[in-house]
């Protein structure tokens, strides 16, 4: 067997057992063509990419209506490329048709639990037919190749089912956040000119029914490409209904074949606008064709996350974030099961999450740090009192890590055994930029370098590589997820990504290459704080304010400073029995010059009680920082607490 173990011993916290090497996608992957070293399979990804994902797309096993012609195409330039050039195929075909004609056809595709308790199992089968029906339903509805629909909706089977039926009519879906208020909503069916908003009556959130169907018609009003709106009975509440407008999910699909034929889309066909905040402006919608995002996200979760058709994947997400999409593409196309959560992580008690991996097996369970922290702050007693030794992978993305709620996701979750593949990537990406593997050795709060495929490097301000200092993140070469630009918007597409360095993908984040070839993370760029000419990203600060025993969790900005250019200001929540006062305020400036240097010093540190987040739990610091200085925010659509917002502007 190759040695893969090749990591100075320094720091590494796991290392993986020959059996988890032999047994795992990604060696079978390297065998089959001859591939010695997973360095040389790097090397090999990056410099013959059209090789490589030819290979890819045979070992995923993705079934093509017609073959393509050419792998790759780059004769309009990089940042448009096109792949699989005169292929066609249909996602939904890889995901659930292909399956039927198999043993897979009884096995269980989705498992849902609501936070209620409820819990559903559709398998292969039952799926194909409810997508089938629905397919029937939304072309009598009018429905058809490139019209868009937006899902707002909860994580349910139903959600799984209108992603299939969409990509089996041809049209192009828009995921949006289950709690988006109205405003965003209708953003989002605006710009993409929606005729069909999919919605559901409600859900549930700690206990409550939280209504949904009202901010549905309040931005399908506003909306006037919206025709019809189709309503899941998720919680069977009477509702407010618009005759010839209002459609109901069950009324429609009632009577309607089991059998549909699924549309055959040309590889570049788009089947998803997802939306994208930025810093300034109206969100980006991000266009994803059909051999794009779900060929990245299944290579993704098959090399990277090593999850085999007997595994159940658990992410805590939303059809929101990308990850969403990413979990379903990805499950299905590898004939695994995938379990949605619609609810809080924390209800009814702390232990929810870990109950949910208990009662359903789960494998590989996905969390950000964000959730980590918080779960954290109760202890280890709600970890303890769950079986959890059917997990054997646990991954992790949306922000940088701290070591400690990294080592406590290891050790209490893990117990010391999974690996935590980290993964950082991005909705423009269809995945991961850098990530981590079963095959390598883990250090805390790393990744183990780029995902193959992934022509990524740390470059300084001139484009040079650099090594051993942060610098930005930059992709080389282009891969199939990458986005084919944002809806009716190329020029923003290319200012984005592309106006730098020619034919260099600038993906606006901070990332550092260790001694050992160890990848970090240290947040946006945009984000980056510069003190007397020196770089600091906010997550190096936070880890230092949050390895206080009083600190929970922690955000830190750049202010304006008329000596250094920039200072730090600090915004933390206090754990359970800690009061906010001067002297704790001085002993966390303190603790970060200890462990930073006495320049990183912050100028203040406020005390408040939630930090301004993504419903994907991501701390918006631009929004911190805005607020904290008195100026405009930007766009707020995927902000989940807007009263944090103002508790920022009250902090002392």
């Amino acid at each position: 067997m190759p040695d893969f173990d090749s990591a100075a011993p320094g720091d590494v916290v796991w290392r993986p057992t020959p059996e988890q090497i032999l047994s795992s996608n990604l060696y079978r992957f390297m065998a089959r063509h001859g591939i010695a070293t997973y360095d040389e399979l790097l090397r090999r990804s990056v410099d013959d990419i059209e090789w490589f994902w030819d290979a890819v797309v045979r070992d995923l096993g993705i079934a093509w209506y017609r073959p393509y012609e050419r792998v790759l195409d780059t004769s309009r330039g990089i940042p448009w490329a096109r792949w699989f050039v005169g292929g066609q195929l249909n996602l939904a075909n890889d995901c659930v048709d292909k399956h039927v004609g198999t043993r897979r056809r009884n096995q269980v595709a989705v498992i849902w639990e609501g936070e209620e308790g409820a819990v559903r199992k559709l398998t292969y089968r039952d799926l194909y037919v409810e997508s089938n029906r629905l397919a029937h339903g939304l072309r009598r509805l009018g429905i058809g190749r490139g019209d868009r629909v937006g899902l707002l909706l909860p994580m349910i089977p139903e959600t799984v089912i209108a992603i299939l039926a969409v990509a089996k009519v041809g049209a192009i879906f828009t995921p949006i956040f289950s709690g988006f208020a109205p405003q965003a909503v209708t953003t989002r069916l605006q710009d993409s000119e929606a005729r069909l908003l999919i919605t559901a009556d409600g859900f549930y959130r700690r206990g409550q029914p939280v209504a949904m169907k009202e901010a549905a018609d309040e931005a399908a009003a506003a909306s006037p490409s919206v025709e019809h709106v189709l309503v899941v009975r998720r919680l069977g509440i009477s509702v407010p209904w618009h005759e010839g407008r209002d459609v109901a999910w069950d009324e429609l699909v009632a009577g309607q074949p089991g059998e549909y034929p699924t549309a055959w889309m040309d590889a570049e066909d788009p089947f998803m606008l997802i939306y994208t905040s930025g810093t300034t402006g109206k969100p980006k919608g991000a266009v994803h064709v059909h051999a794009g995002f779900p060929l990245k996200a299944t290579q993704d979760i098959a090399h990277a996350f090593d999850l085999k058709e007997p595994d159940i994947l658990f992410w805590f997400t939303d059809i929101g974030w990308m990850m969403g999409p990413w979990l379903i593409f990805g499950t299905l196309m590898l004939g695994s099961t995938m379990l949605l959560y619609d609810g809080a992580p924390d209800h009814p008690g702390p232990d929810r999450l870990w109950s949910l991996v208990e009662r359903h097996g789960v494998t590989h369970l996905g969390l950000s740090p964000t959730v980590i922290r918080a779960l954290m702050a109760h202890g280890e007693a709600p970890v303890r009192r769950h079986d959890l030794s059917s997990l054997r992978v646990l991954g992790s993305t949306g922000e940088p890590w701290n070591p400690d709620p990294y080592m406590w996701y290891f050790r209490h979750v893990g117990g010391g055994r999974c690996p935590i593949i980290n993964y950082s990537g991005g909705t423009e990406i269809s995945g991961g930029i850098v990530g981590a593997t079963v095959l390598q050795p883990l250090k805390p709060t790393s990744f183990t370098g780029p995902i193959p495929g992934m022509a990524a490097d740390v470059v300084d301000d001139e484009g040079r590589p650099v090594r051993g200092r942060v610098g930005e993140l930059v992709i080389r070469k282009p891969w199939p997820g990458m986005t084919r630009g944002f809806w009716r918007d190329p020029g923003r597409y290319l200012q984005t990504y592309w106006s730098r360095w020619p034919d260099v993908w600038v993906h606006g984040d901070w990332a550092s290459i260790d001694e050992d070839g160890f990848w970090y993370i240290h947040g946006r760029s945009d984000d980056t704080i510069k003190i007397a000419g020196k770089r600091v990203g906010p997550a190096e600060i936070e880890s230092a304010l949050v390895a206080h025993p009083a600190v929970a969790e922690a955000a830190a900005i750049g202010v304006p400073h008329p000596v250094k250019g920039e200072g730090v200001v600090a915004f933390v929540i206090l754990r359970p029995g800690h009061e906010p006062s001067e002297e704790l305020r001085q002993a966390l400036k303190e603790q970060v010059a200890a462990q930073l240097g006495k320049a990183l010093r912050p100028e203040d540190v406020k005390f408040v009680t939630q930090l301004p987040k993504t419903r994907n739990a991501k701390i918006m610091r631009r929004v911190i920082r805005a607020r904290y200085l008195g100026q405009s925010p930007g766009d707020l659509s995927a902000l989940e607490n807007p009263e944090a917002v103002e508790e920022i502007g009250r902090a002392r």
